[in-house]
């Protein structure tokens, strides 16, 4: 067993002041962090991190990137909110943006990644009843064990994860599971025709980065097609270049029926998402329906606007999939029986460890901090490899030899 990090007194009141103050939902591992440029971390000691978690992948585009802070400091200088009770300047530029990019009719634009969640699903049962015709409040939608689409009430009725969803019943109703990377359990789920939308990662994140078998996304879409079925795909961590593509989805070169997006769309800097779909979809929300504060709101638009044309300007996809390449044969070539499976797109990548001598998948994250480079453990044995998208292949080659001998040293 490794002991727990040496903590400065600084860090360790900061820690403690999390903990005596705030709510123990999560399990931090025990570094603060105070600065961020790049694909480096500072902590309150000064010591630096590569980051290999990219705040799982909201900062795509590097901490801090200098024209998404110009951007939210110039715009923050003007108008920041004016609710939707009013339009506002930007909100239009930023609506025919981002549908244009990712070929659209539609967008509605909320906050959060669990928002956007949420928002597809009222748009598919909305759309199922004025358009599907399924009857009054019978409409379902079907989700994928070992999803990860947040943690609302409806979201986590939708999980398979017991951590997620003990002590939070009674869950909404109207959702079917079935197993992840399997198209024979999905077009038996659609033989009933009260299914309105199937939600699908394109790769499973936080289930620890299962990449499904090559045509699942495209079959599945046509599965769906064939059942007048809505196909929407979450691709709030697995877009914005993070799997090599642009979306995930485009990999198979499938177009989903409703697209979300969040984290990396603002570059990590201000809280954005957006749910995408067709006129024929997205126009059965009607006025008073649905609705948020602050999504659409200048600021909000502004900064994504600027995140996505650095993703788009500095070839971020192109990165992604080459140095994921490289990453992932650096690390086939680690000699430990530690790690058991080696797998990713891009860079959304993932290895499995192999508790052995008391050593679990969180000591070697511990190591791996010591060592100058932050990742954190999945459901145990799992390690998610994920660095902003503005890494060099240098720097590749050095997180992978600092990986390298961390755990040929255990």
């Amino acid at each position: 067993m490794i002991a727990e990090m040496n903590l400065s007194a600084k860090a360790q009141h900061l820690i403690d002041l999390e903990d005596k103050h705030g709510a123990h939902n999560y399990h931090p591992l025990p570094v603060v962090l105070e600065k961020g440029e790049g694909v480096f971390v500072w902590d309150v000691d000064g010591k630096k991190y590569y980051d290999f978690l990219s705040a799982y992948s909201a900062v795509n585009q590097g901490h801090c990137h200098p024209k998404i802070t110009h951007t939210l400091i110039e715009q923050s200088q003007k108008l920041a909110l004016t609710s939707r009770a009013f339009y506002n300047n930007v909100l239009g530029e930023y609506e025919k943006f981002i549908t244009s990019l990712f070929g659209y009719d539609k967008v509605l634009p909320m906050n959060t990644g669990a928002e956007a969640v949420e928002t597809a699903l009222k748009i598919a049962r909305k759309w199922g009843y004025e358009k599907k015709g399924v009857a009054e409040n019978s409409a379902k939608i079907v989700v994928c064990k070992g999803n990860f689409h947040g943690r609302t009430i409806s979201i986590i009725s939708a999980s398979s994860d017991p951590d997620a969803r003990g002590g939070f019943g009674p869950y909404t109703p109207g959702i079917v599971s079935i197993p992840y990377n399997d198209t024979r359990a999905l077009a038996e789920a659609l033989k009933d025709n009260s299914i309105v939308g199937f939600l699908v990662e394109p790769i499973q994140g936080e289930a620890g980065v299962f990449v499904p078998d090559e045509g699942y996304l495209k079959t599945a879409s046509e599965i769906c097609k064939a059942a007048n079925v809505l196909f929407i795909a979450d691709e709030i961590q697995t877009g914005i270049a993070r799997t090599g593509k642009m979306l995930a989805c485009d990999h198979e070169q499938v177009k989903a029926d409703i697209l979300i997006l969040g984290k990396a769309l603002s570059g990590g800097m201000y809280p954005v998402s957006a749910v995408l779909t067709s006129d024929e979809v997205m126009l059965c929300i009607k006025p008073g329906q649905h609705g948020s504060t602050y999504g659409g709101n200048p600021l909000g638009c502004k900064v994504a606007i600027t995140a996505m044309q650095v993703v788009l300007d500095e070839k971020l996809a192109e990165n992604a999939q080459e140095l994921g390449e490289l990453l992932r044969n650096e690390l086939r070539q680690i000699q430990s029986d530690r790690i058991t499976t080696v797998r990713g797109k891009g860079l959304l990548n993932a290895i499995v460890i192999k508790e052995k001598d008391g050593i679990s998948a969180w000591e070697v994250c511990l190591k791996l901090a010591e060592n100058g480079l932050l990742a954190k453990p999945t459901h145990g044995d799992i390690i998610r490899f994920a660095p902003p998208l503005v890494i060099t292949k240098q720097q590749i080659l050095e997180c992978a030899a600092i990986i390298k001998k961390t755990i040929e040293a255990l």
